[in-house]
């Protein structure tokens, strides 16, 4: 960083990340729809934040060191490309070990706005960042930004909004949905505003299954912790043992498909407060999604950003092709 103000730290600003009804009845709607399904913001309780990040650490995830790699090799031109008091707006900050990379390379960035549903390790990064960064204004922002949400007050020398947005987690929208938000992130970005974003190429199938499916068993963990944090969360009694994970790459819709697969028959309650329990009964060989992932070519990618209303400034792959990072400005 060079030469930025100080500023005293920011509390940090704290919303309701879901209601709690809402959310029990987005689930039971999911269990109980024709292909049932769960809400995949559900993965990221605190210890579904932990396993997270160790997945990204294993040799079989290539996206988050690829990703890195990228920005570690741009980032010079990026800043070049942004200019100076640039106001980072980033969404899903999870760890932030991109994060720094990106504030790295921006000069004299007008402050930091981290959104993210895992409370705990949000505050601890932006407490962490406050440390090694005192004149930077750091302001965290609980929230599912899939949902409308109100950022903190734009600080007054910034000279332009940029959405951070890694990690290729634009591919967990179906094609519809990821336009649509790809429009909300340019009206939050606004006129002058910037989007970087991270993209998962498409690539052959074993590449992609072995990234979902690592040796060491810690995705089908994250992907069971899915139930143990519904079970906390809205009182469920789910049998995780009665579980298996599994993920598979489908080819024609462009996409990794997780799922939980039901090992043996079970009745699930979940209690509610105004009405009977919900009962809902699964049988073994049904499966449970959970998430959808998908993979883009690049072009496909910049038709999509494109009729959102952005324009690509620079376009940045890895050696294999295997990621992409953009950088979009405001069409307009």
């Amino acid at each position: 960083m060079k030469g930025a103000s100080r500023t005293r730290p920011a509390r940090a600003a704290r919303v309701a990340v879901t209601d709690l009804e809402s959310l029990r009845s987005e689930v039971i709607a999911g269990l109980m729809d024709s292909t049932p399904h769960l809400p995949c913001k559900l993965f990221y309780d605190q210890r579904g934040a932990e396993l997270f990040d160790a997945i990204t650490r294993t040799e079989a995830y290539y996206p988050t060191r690829v990703e890195t790699g990228i920005l570690e090799r741009a980032k010079l031109e990026i800043g070049e490309r942004l200019g100076p008091h640039a106001y980072v707006v980033e969404l899903g900050s999870g760890s932030g070990r991109k994060t720094t990379i990106l504030l790295d390379a921006l000069e004299q960035p007008a402050g930091y706005t981290p959104i993210d549903v895992s409370q705990e390790q949000l505050f601890r990064f932006a407490a962490r960042l406050r440390r090694s960064r005192p004149q930077l204004q750091v302001r965290p922002l609980c929230a599912d930004y899939t949902q409308p949400f109100e950022l903190p007050p734009r600080p007054p020398r910034a000279e332009r909004t940029l959405c951070f947005f890694p990690g290729s987690t634009i591919g967990n929208f179906e094609p519809l949905d990821a336009l649509r938000f790809l429009r909300s992130l340019r009206a939050l970005c606004g006129r002058n505003g910037a989007l970087l974003i991270g993209v998962d190429l498409k690539k052959d199938r074993a590449t992609l299954e072995h990234a979902y499916n690592d040796p060491e068993g810690i995705t089908a963990a994250f992907n069971l912790n899915i139930l143990a944090h519904i079970n906390r969360k809205l009182s469920a009694d789910f049998e995780l043992s009665a579980f298996r994970h599994h993920a598979m790459y489908n080819d024609c819709a462009g996409r990794i498909e997780m799922r939980l697969m039901v090992t043996r028959d079970q009745l699930v309650t979940i209690p509610r407060t105004t009405r009977p329990d919900a009962r809902i009964r699964l049988l073994a060989g049904q499966s449970i999604v959970t998430e959808h992932s998908y993979k883009y070519d690049t072009q496909e990618f910049e038709c999509l950003a494109m009729t959102a209303g952005f324009q690509r400034e620079q376009l940045w792959t890895d050696s294999e092709r295997q990621f992409a990072v953009f950088l979009f400005k405001d069409k307009d």
